[in-house]
């Protein structure tokens, strides 16, 4: 046999395009030559020794003087050590009989260590949901990787610990089995969090914020001196949200496996992530990016919480950046290589100090800030970004007789009950609105819909947009604020109670410090 094929894949931003591996050999002349064509990259390039010296070192031999390795398509670019496996393979097919119509059915992936062993790579879930697609009725992937590929029905997973493994497999004497994963038991076991709302002392009307904010699925900013627990809430706040669905679970994965960054002990995502990137992070950490774009913090919030934490301290640039992923929930990413879309549908919390110095308005500490440097802070903050955070809060210290207090706070899991219900509400009302799930997503044509106002409320908004000095991005916000407030309390309508609180959450828009 002169020509072998295999199936295999390559990662096209979070998802995977089909790849055949056509292996050709022949004999021309002494010298031994191996030539790898269709778009490869150097890390695709390389994989010809690796290959070879994994198929030595493993016992395999090849007759031919000159290897013709073509990736189809063509026109596709791929990347990263993941045909080492199917080319070794195709190789070893051109010498040795496998059972017949294996390499029909079946997709692999993997690269190969020169002693033939199969290292994991990345992005093996949204490799496997392509094979199973593709219409494969099995997958060959490291060892390592199995975990995370057997999440996937409708496919038999084959973690293979090496190449003479793998071969074994494919001939039908191997006794690997396919990987088998009880799905319920699974998802119920790793939506766990090691974190409880009730470990926050005190600050109750910032957990009420917390709750509004989940509930409606608003951005939030806290404002406070150091210490007062802002990181703290933060890191809590995915424990309220509602629990992960199997399908969100397996998106959020897919982008977390392609960065490289899923736990091989345990193969999968399904709680909220929660990402906190330093304020020192640059444009393409944030929203993906380098030569290979890959995703970036924005991305790998997706259905979770993204923290900017002393938010004032982020070069405003990047801040301008998040407008596209914030608006339409994914980031585009033209290169060289392609252009790539990935997912960015986040809940954004940002915190920060009052001031230069983190004491404006504390009692206890006296704030030496001039108003001018006051004001000059808080315009680090770009107007864009602002828009879109519905909640402004205050989080001030907090006194020692409610941080010793033994009294135990309210759990994240009747927090989150709460939560759940209102967002129930909220999809029932936005059904035959696509795109619109939450009160935060609704455009102005349906909040002037959904979050009407009584004589009497209306006549207490205008005194409010006049006397507290709110600016006019301010009036659609408290509105979608109160129709979730509405929401949680079981309310049709919106009451004079839902409104005075929504406008207690517009701190900035009061001008409270100066």
């Amino acid at each position: 046999m002169s020509l072998s094929r295999v199936h295999s894949g390559t990662l096209h931003g979070v998802d995977a395009l089909p790849v055949e591996v056509e292996v050709n050999s022949i004999s021309s002349g002494d010298l031994f030559r191996i030539v790898i064509v269709g778009l490869p990259d150097t890390a695709v390039r390389e994989s010809s020794d690796r290959v070879l010296t994994a198929l030595t070192n493993s016992g395999f031999r090849w007759s031919g003087t000159r290897l013709t390795i073509n990736l189809a398509p063509a026109d596709v670019r791929k990347e990263g050590p993941i045909f080492d496996l199917p080319i070794a393979v195709g190789i070893i097919a051109l010498e040795e009989p496998f059972k017949p119509g294996a390499l029909d059915k079946c997709s692999m992936v993997g690269e190969l260590a020169l002693d033939g062993r199969v290292r994991p790579v990345k992005g093996i879930l949204s490799l496997a949901l392509q094979a199973r697609d593709a219409g494969h009725k099995a997958i060959l992937v490291p060892e390592e990787n199995a975990m995370e590929a057997a999440i996937v029905e409708g496919i038999y997973v084959y973690g293979v610990p090496d190449l003479r493994s793998a071969v074994a497999l494919l001939k039908g004497e191997g006794n690997i089995k396919p990987v088998r994963l009880d799905r319920e038991t699974f998802f119920r076991e790793k939506r766990r969090y090691d974190i409880d709302f009730s470990d926050v002392k005190g600050q109750a009307h910032a957990k009420r914020a917390l709750e509004v904010a989940v509930a409606g699925g608003h951005n939030l900013l806290m404002l406070g001196p150091p210490g007062t627990g802002k990181s703290m809430l933060a890191k809590r706040l995915a424990t309220i949200m509602p629990v992960l669905s199997e399908a969100e679970a397996i998106e959020t994965t897919k982008i977390h496996s392609v960065a490289g960054l899923v736990d091989r002990r345990t193969g999968f995502i399904a709680t909220r992530p929660f990402r906190a990137p330093h304020h020192t992070i640059s444009d393409a950490g944030l929203l993906g990016g380098t030569s290979n774009p890959v995703p970036g913090e924005v991305s790998l919030a997706h259905h979770g919480i993204l923290f900017l934490d002393e938010l004032p301290e982020f070069r405003r640039s990047t801040l301008e950046v998040m407008r596209q992923p914030l608006e339409d929930g994914n980031v585009t990413i033209s290169r060289a290589a392609g252009k790539f879309t990935f997912p960015s549908r986040f809940m954004l919390v940002a915190a920060m100090n009052p001031c230069p110095c983190g004491y404006l308005g504390d009692t206890r500490r006296e704030c030496r800030c001039l108003p001018v440097q006051v004001e000059r802070y808080r315009q680090r903050i770009s107007g864009p970004l602002l828009d879109r955070i519905d909640l402004h809060i205050e989080v001030p210290s907090i006194n020692y007789k409610e941080l010793s207090s033994d009294a135990a706070g309210e759990t994240s899991e009747a927090v989150r009950a709460r939560v759940e219900e209102a967002r129930e509400v909220q999809i029932q009302r936005f059904i035959g609105h696509p795109g619109v799930v939450t009160n935060s997503a609704m455009p102005s044509r349906l909040v002037r819909e959904f979050a009407r106002l009584d004589a009497r409320c209306e006549s207490l908004l205008e005194h409010a947009m006049t006397e507290l000095n709110f600016s006019a991005r301010a009036h659609d916000r408290i509105l979608k604020v109160s129709r979730t407030l509405a929401d949680l309390a079981g309310a049709d309508q919106i009451r004079e109670p839902h409104l005075l609180e929504a406008i207690q959450f517009r701190t900035l828009d009061r001008n409270l410090w100066g």
